[in-house]
C-alpha cells in the first residue's frame, strides 16, 4: 500500500497549498455549521409564535 504523503506533516502543508485547502475546509465546516445551528433558532421560535397564536385563538373561542 502507497500514500500519497510520506509524512503527516506533508499531509497538512499539501504540497505548499495546506493552508488555502484547510482555510477551504474551515469555513465550509462553519458556514454549515452556522447554518445549522439558525436553522434550529428559526425552527424553535416559529414553534413558539405557532403555540402562542394557537393559545390566542382558544382564548377567543372561550370568550365568544
Amino acid at each position: 500500500m502507497t500514500f500519497q504523503f510520506a509524512t503527516i506533516s506533508d499531509f497538512f502543508a499539501m504540497g505548499g497549498y495546506g493552508f488555502y485547502v484547510w482555510l477551504s475546509y474551515g469555513i465550509t465546516f462553519l458556514a454549515m455549521g452556522l447554518l445549522i445551528w439558525q436553522s434550529n433558532v428559526e425552527t424553535k421560535q416559529t414553534l413558539q409564535r405557532v403555540k402562542k397564536e394557537i393559545a390566542r385563538e382558544a382564548q377567543l373561542k372561550n370568550k365568544v
